[in-house]
Formats: structure tokens, C-alpha cells, sequence
């Protein structure tokens, strides 16, 4: 089915399918979405600003990159990047779109490079790599859709089925620890009040309670799973 994972209780629920066992959501790009260079997701080659998922919609990685305000861009590259040269990034865009539009992912490249100091780019991997991620994370609106969607997701589980998430991200997996916590202890009472009167009851259990991490052998099979982290939550019927 050709369709963003929040829409899921829908699509299933027009091919009558109320309930299932199990669900799997393996986060983030595709290999084949990064090794496609005119989709625009790397920073290995030099390809138009594109990053869409889903290439329906029409807003594109270069409205991000020249049409966000500097504090926006910052704001974004510090979020979903996680880089602390944030401020320095977005305020380089900023004066180099003032010259001429930002058009392709190698520009870009080069003008981040520009706002990082020649000896942590010699040591801390791809200079443009959390730009790229934070700028693919906002234009696609990931954590917002994941956020949105779990709770409905548990819901479709039959008693015993289990959602397992694949995320590549910190924040990604931050929200899925939350969300998987609140559904197995969902009450707010305060904690000295002797027994429960909020009513929330517990949707099932964390079966992970740490992650599930790449071996050492996957990930010199596939170094793209380095920072993989797997979480699994199994639906209880009371």
C-alpha cells in the first residue's frame, strides 16, 4: 500500500481489517531511497534538494533550506540534527541563499563545511550528515507523524500481538520509549494515593526494556545499522 504509516487503521479499514497480530516499522530513509541521487537524500552526490518520501507532496528540501528564517534552520539542525554547530550552519545558508538560491545537495555540502572547524571535520564523520537528517526529519514531518500514530497502532494489535519499531535516531527513540511506557502504565494518579481512581488501564507490556542493538557481525555486514535500535511492545486484553 502506497501510503504514510499514519493512515494505516484507515487503509485497513477499507480492506476490512479491523485487528492484526503484528507490526513492524523500520524508521527513516530506505538504502534505496539514499542510493537513488536525483531523490537528493545524501550528501554523496550532487543532486537537486529534494528529500521527499513521498514525492506527492510538493514541498522540497530546498523550500526548507531557502525559505526558513535563521532561526528556524537553527532551531531544526539543533532538534533533529543534534549538531552543536547549529547556529553557525544556519546562519552560513542564510548569508549564501542572500547571494544566490541554494539549488542542490553539493552546494549545500559546502556550505556547511564552511560553518565547521577544519579539525572536527577531520575527526567526527560527515560534516553535512546531521544537517541532512534534521532538514529530511522536518520536511517529512517524521516525529510528528510517529508521535501521532502509535497509540492508534497499539490499538489495532489483537491480545498478543506486537508492534516492534526500528528506529535510527535518538529523539525517534526517545518518543518510542515514552509512548511505549505510558501505554503499559498509563496512571495518572498521584503516586500516594492508595489505589487507582483515574480508570487508564494498561494496552500490554514493554517486552524490551533496553533496546535491542546491532551485533557486531550485522554491523560489519551492513554499517548502516550502527545505530539501529529495536523496541517491542506486546498488547494485553484484560
Amino acid at each position: 500500500i502506497r501510503s504514510n504509516y499514519c493512515y494505516m487503521a484507515d487503509e485497513l479499514r477499507s480492506r476490512g481489517i479491523d485487528k492484526v497480530d503484528g507490526i513492524l516499522l523500520d524508521l527513516g530513509v530506505s538504502s534505496y531511497q539514499l542510493d537513488n541521487e536525483e531523490r537528493g537524500f545524501s550528501y554523496r552526490y550532487d543532486s537537486p534538494l529534494d528529500m521527499r518520501m513521498d514525492r506527492r507532496q510538493s514541498r522540497t528540501a530546498g523550500d526548507i533550506v531557502n525559505g526558513y528564517e535563521e532561526r528556524e534552520l537553527y532551531r531544526i539542525i539543533r532538534d533533529y540534527g543534534e549538531d552543536k554547530f547549529a547556529r553557525n550552519i544556519a546562519k552560513h545558508i542564510v548569508a549564501a541563499r542572500e547571494q544566490a538560491p541554494i539549488r542542490t545537495t553539493g552546494e549545500l555540502t559546502e556550505i556547511i563545511r564552511g560553518a565547521i572547524p577544519m579539525k572536527i571535520q577531520a575527526t567526527g564523520g560527515h560534516p553535512a550528515k546531521r544537517t541532512f537528517q534534521a532538514i529530511r526529519i522536518e520536511l517529512n514531518r517524521e516525529l510528528d507523524v510517529l508521535r501521532d500514530s502509535l497509540d492508534g497502532m497499539i490499538d489495532l494489535l489483537n491480545d498478543g500481538g506486537r508492534i516492534c519499531i526500528i528506529t535510527f535516531h535518538s529523539l525517534e527513540d526517545r518518543i518510542v520509549k515514552t509512548i511505549f511506557r505510558k501505554n503499559e502504565n498509563p496512571c495518572t494518579c498521584p503516586p500516594d494515593f492508595p489505589v487507582c481512581v483515574c480508570g487508564k488501564e494498561s494496552k500490554g507490556k514493554v517486552i524490551t526494556r533496553k533496546p535491542i542493538l546491532p551485533g557486531k557481525e550485522e554491523m560489519e555486514e551492513n554499517p548502516r545499522s550502527k545505530s539501529a535500535k529495536l523496541r517491542i511492545f506486546e498488547r494485553r486484553m484484560h
